[in-house]
């Protein structure tokens, strides 16, 4: 059961305003990072949307966690593995 509100279109500026000012600082600037990388989100000229990457943009990501270096190749098999040994039973 999810304790975050749901979310009902249309919603008012004031209201979005209001919810944004009770987050906390750290959230506030999460939304503020957001709304910058969609500010920076382009479509070129095949059609494609594209995103104006910057490396400081997703910087606070470079060594948030640790994985094996072939997971990009082999995640399904630590997945599998993970999930054999959370839930042995199934």
């Amino acid at each position: 059961m999810s304790t975050h509100p749901s979310v009902t279109a249309p919603f008012s500026l004031a209201q979005l305003q209001q919810d944004i000012a009770s987050l906390s600082p750290d959230a506030q600037q999460i939304i503020f990072d957001l709304v910058h990388l969609l500010k920076n989100k382009t479509t070129s000229s095949e059609g494609s949307v594209t995103v104006q990457n910057t490396m400081s943009e997703w910087s606070d990501f470079i060594g948030c966690g640790e994985a094996e270096s072939d997971l990009s190749r082999h995640y399904k098999t630590y997945l599998i593995e993970d999930l054999d040994a959370k839930y042995p039973h199934y």
